[in-house]
This record gives C-alpha cells, sequence and structure tokens, in this order.
C-alpha cells in the first residue's frame, strides 16, 4: 500500500532527480585515454572488495548513456547528479587534458539537456588518479591545487551549459573510511594521514568552489557532504560524551570550517595531529556557498569505546528496528532532523538531498518484472520527511534518488543493489523497478498538484 504524500508541501519549481557517479557506472577503464584512479587500485588489490569485483565494465554507461537518458525521461525526472572522471580529463592528475575524456562530457550533458534534464555535476567522486596518489594523494597539499586547476579545466568547457556544481561527494567517506578506516580507496589506516587528507579536501573544495567561479561566471556552487543523526545508547555522561565525539568526528568536522566556525576545537585535541594550516586557508575553506547537498541513509547509535579507534565510539546495533540490505536502519526522521540542522543551526540558504537510497536483494521474477516494495516503501518514507522538513521552513529545493542504476557499490562490489533501475550485469539489461515506477507516480503527482 503506498503512503499518501504531502505534495502540496513541494513548491512547484521543486526539482526530482536521480544520481550515479562515473566509477560506479561507466566502465571504459582503460579507453579514450583515461588513467587509473585509486579506485582502479584498490578494486584489484585482492581481499578489497566483495568477490574482487572492480568497475572495469561497471553499467557500461560509457558506452549505454543514450539508453540511460532515456530512462531519465521514463522516470519524468528535472535533473540527474552525475560526476566526472578526473582520471578521464586530466589523466595524470595535473598536467595534459584528455581532449577524449572532456568530449564525453560534452555529448553527455548536450543530450541531458536536449531530454530536458538539467545536470548537476560533481567534480569529484572519490577516483583521485593514481599518479596524484603516487604522490601522497590527499595527505599533500599539491592534490588539493591540482583539483582547483581540474575544476577549472572543466568549467571552462562545460560552463556554458552546466550552471548547478558541486566539488567534493563526501569528503567524510575520503578522508575517515579511505585513511583511518582502510575501508576504501586508498586504504589506508593512518590517524595522521586522515586529518592531513580531510584538511586537504576540504581546503580543495574551497579552492575549486573559487575556480569554478572564475572559469564559469553565474555557476551556482555547492559541497555535497553526508551526514547520520547521533544518539547515545544510555543517559550514562560517557555515553553521551560519546555521542558529543561522534557527531564531531561524523558531522562538525565537515560543517563547521565550511561555515566559518573553523575546526572544531575538541575534535582537534582528540586527534591530536596538527593541521597542515597556512594563512588564509580558514577563509578558503568558508568561501561562501550557493547551494549545500545532503546525503543521507541511517542514524547512528554509541555507546563509549575508550579502547575503540577514534572517536573512541561505538556504533550499538538496536534491535527490533527496520533495516535495509546493507543492515543500515531505516529511520526518515534522521533526514527531516539533519535539513532542520543544516537550516537552523548553520544557516544553509538552499539544501538538496542529493542522496538518498536503499539497498534489497532484488530477483527478477518470470515476467521479467523487479518487484521492490521495501525499497518503494523507503522512498516514500523520506519523501515524506522532506515534505515535513519544507512544512517547518527548510530551504529544499530538490531531492536525488540514489541511485538510477544498480553499479558498482564500492567495497560491497556488486551484490548490493541501490537502483530504481536493475541491471543484469551479464547481458546490460536495463529493468525499471517497482519503485521506479513508483518514484514516477510521485513526479507526476506533485506536476499535477502544481498544474
Amino acid at each position: 500500500m503506498s503512503e499518501p504524500l504531502d505534495l502540496a508541501a513541494f513548491p512547484a519549481d521543486f526539482a526530482w532527480g536521480t544520481a550515479t557517479s562515473a566509477y560506479q557506472i561507466e566502465g571504459a577503464a582503460a579507453e579514450d585515454g583515461r588513467a587509473p584512479s585509486i579506485w582502479d587500485t584498490f578494486s584489484h588489490t585482492p581481499g578489497k572488495v566483495d568477490n574482487d569485483d572492480h568497475g572495469d565494465v561497471a553499467c557500461d554507461h560509457y558506452h549505454r548513456w543514450p539508453e540511460d537518458i532515456a530512462l531519465m525521461k521514463r522516470l519524468g525526472t528535472d535533473t540527474y547528479r552525475m560526476s566526472v572522471a578526473w582520471p578521464r580529463v586530466v589523466p595524470s592528475g595535473d598536467g595534459p587534458v584528455n581532449a577524449a575524456g572532456l568530449d564525453f562530457y560534452d555529448r553527455l550533458v548536450d543530450a541531458l539537456l536536449e531530454a530536458g534534464i538539467t545536470p548537476n555535476v560533481t567534480l569529484y567522486h572519490w577516483d583521485l588518479p593514481q599518479a596524484l596518489q603516487d604522490r601522497g594523494g590527499w595527505t599533500v597539499r599539491d592534490t588539493a591545487e591540482h583539483l582547483a586547476e581540474y575544476a577549472s579545466v572543466v568549467a571552462a568547457r562545460l560552463g556554458d551549459r552546466v550552471t548547478r556544481w558541486a566539488t567534493l561527494n563526501e569528503p567524510l567517506c575520503s578522508g575517515w573510511i579511505g585513511h583511518l578506516e582502510g575501508r576504501m580507496a586508498p586504504g589506508l589506516t593512518d590517524l595522521t594521514a586522515a586529518v592531513r587528507a580531510s584538511y586537504h579536501l576540504l581546503l580543495a573544495h574551497g579552492l575549486a568552489t573559487r575556480a569554478i567561479r572564475a572559469a564559469a561566471p553565474g555557476a551556482q556552487v555547492g559541497l555535497v557532504t553526508n551526514h547520520s543523526t547521533v544518539e547515545a545508547a544510555s543517559s550514562r555522561p560517557e555515553d553521551i560524551a560519546a555521542a558529543t565525539r561522534m557527531d564531531g568526528h561524523t558531522n562538525r568536522w565537515w560543517l563547521d570550517p565550511v561555515y566559518g566556525r573553523g575546526f572544531p576545537a575538541d575534535m582537534r585535541e582528540l586527534y591530536g595531529v596538527e593541521l597542515p594550516e597556512r594563512p588564509g586557508d580558514l577563509d578558503t575553506i568558508a568561501t561562501p556557498l550557493d547551494w549545500h547537498g545532503l546525503n543521507y541513509y541511517f542514524p547512528a547509535t554509541v555507546t563509549d569505546d575508550p579502547e575503540g579507534p577514534v572517536p573512541h565510539a561505538r556504533e550499538v546495533r538496536l534491535p527490533d528496528v527496520p533495516r535495509t540490505g546493507m543492515d543500515w536502519q531505516i529511520d526518515a526522521g534522521g533526514l527531516e532532523a539533519l535539513l532542520l540542522r543544516l537550516t537552523d543551526g548553520y544557516g544553509v540558504r538552499e539544501l538538496y538531498v542529493t542522496e538518498n537510497g536503499s539497498a534489497f536483494p532484488d530477483t527478477v521474477a518470470p515476467d521479467g518484472a523487479v518487484h521492490d516494495p521495501d525499497r518503494a516503501r523507503y522512498l516514500e518514507q523520506h519523501v515524506s520527511a522532506c515534505a515535513r522538513a519544507l512544512r517547518k521552513g527548510v530551504p529544499l529545493a530538490g531531492y536525488y534518488a540514489w541511485s538510477l542504476l544498480d553499479n558498482f557499490e564500492w567495497a560491497y562490489g556488486y551484490d548490493k543493489r541501490f537502483g530504481l533501475v536493475h541491471v543484469d550485469y551479464a547481458t546490460q539489461t536495463r529493468t525499471l523497478k517497482t519503485s521506479g515506477l513508483r518514484y514516477a507516480e510521485i513526479i507526476r503527482a506533485h506536476r499535477e498538484a502544481h498544474a
């Protein structure tokens, strides 16, 4: 049974979209001048990715993009959040530009616009050129400067047609999961490296924001960050303190500097790592944004874990709560709470939900259909959370479902499916799922409500 939705809460010009990223869908890993990224290296290292999967072919979007744009049209979406592959455009990370790589994105943008779909372009969705990693990657300042140079190249080429840009996607994952936990590329487990990487990622964001605006006057530039609500597992003072630390690690470390508050003093003390600061850096990091993108999937409940890794807070698995196929707790209220926090706590003036979605095991029925009621329900619940946030004054301008397609789900490989469209990886056959059909209904009903 479909959940009744308060579609009147959404303004007439609210943007409905889907999101993907280059390494997860494009494939063509060694075609037309593309060089390896850190994810090529990581995924081809035995044992790093489930089933030793990799993104060499993925969804073959590099060759099948016209079919994928046709799917967006079937859904009725207004906008598409995509990323540009840095190693496809500037294979060595700096230096010569690969014309064939830029040409691909040029064609893709033109085709999207011809289909009536507005591109929202993310410049860095984790695929750092391996050549830069070999020179220190995000632990060195040069990489931040090279991102800005790459941003200038792409904005100069596409900025006459693309107006909405994101500098980075989820710097938390690049910094903490890639350098501290080792579960993502480049696979390090080094606190000092992680803190330095986190700093240079945010510096890169500020430098790239300025570079995009210089190359494409009128560009609307934002940052995409992922967050969780954080609660203590009990009323014990130790657990409450642990929740504060986890909130600092997950949320404040990535938001406070961007909004002019500097890096949180309590977290700097906890990490005990000297930041590679130079005069003017904090002003660069806090370069004003035109919009902010929130990626939300799940909440966190934590207990004190003094012997565990930083931030010495361990997530607790609550019993008897609904979960996705990723074993992530489902709590649409967390999305509403974070939208309100960004609005009231940080003064964000234009917000987008840039990723939100769920993985569940999918099966293709004998009739060829893919029935995924759990994913459709998740979608409805989180759209309802957006409606509640809008009623409370949140300046929410759009929602991007993650993801358009089943794809390479990073260290989980191809087993975890988030798509509104099912992909048979052996044949590359695309099948719109029940959740995709439900999303199309929501979009159509919203338009009819404002007709």
